[in-house]
């Protein structure tokens, strides 16, 4: 599978995130109607949201990114070296990442989430990381929607 630039950025991001401590979700919906493309759970249960922007006119067309900001206790932009910086916004956060890493250049302010937003996010977090790693291991969906393995069939 080939992925897009953004992807490619998220995959750097992520692997960056891990290595401080964090986990890393791809294309997480906090809410109906956005999709934040990487969100990072922190050891101390800090949220950031990451949004990966492979080009000026990737990045002119986001008309999302505020709403991302009630989501997260900080908010980044993940950007490649060729992308011109001084296009974002100075309040946010810059990552510059590639296919295989990245690195925090400008850290984002901390703005911290109400507890109960943050307790509904985690289970969120949690939720869905456990569906995604279950539909890994049974591709085939069951009853109700659910995933499950018959013991008696193979594959």
């Amino acid at each position: 599978m080939r992925l897009q630039p953004g992807q490619r950025l998220a995959r750097g991001v992520s692997r960056h995130l891990r290595a401080l401590g964090f986990a890393a979700l791809e294309e997480f919906v906090p809410v109906r109607g956005l999709r934040v493309d990487v969100l990072g759970l922190g050891p101390k249960g800090e949220l950031w949201v990451i949004e990966c922007k492979s080009s000026r006119a990737d990045f002119q067309s986001d008309t999302k990114w505020q709403g991302y900001l009630d989501w997260c206790d900080r908010y980044f932009w993940a950007v490649d070296t060729d992308f011109p910086v001084d296009l974002l916004p100075e309040s946010t956060g810059i990552i510059i990442a590639d296919d295989y890493d990245a690195e925090v250049v400008r850290m984002a302010p901390e703005v911290k989430l109400a507890p109960a937003r943050r307790k509904k996010l985690i289970q969120k977090f949690a939720m869905d990381a456990a569906r995604r790693l279950q539909s890994q291991r049974d591709p085939r969906p069951g009853r109700d929607g659910l995933f499950f393995s018959d013991p008696t069939k193979d594959g």
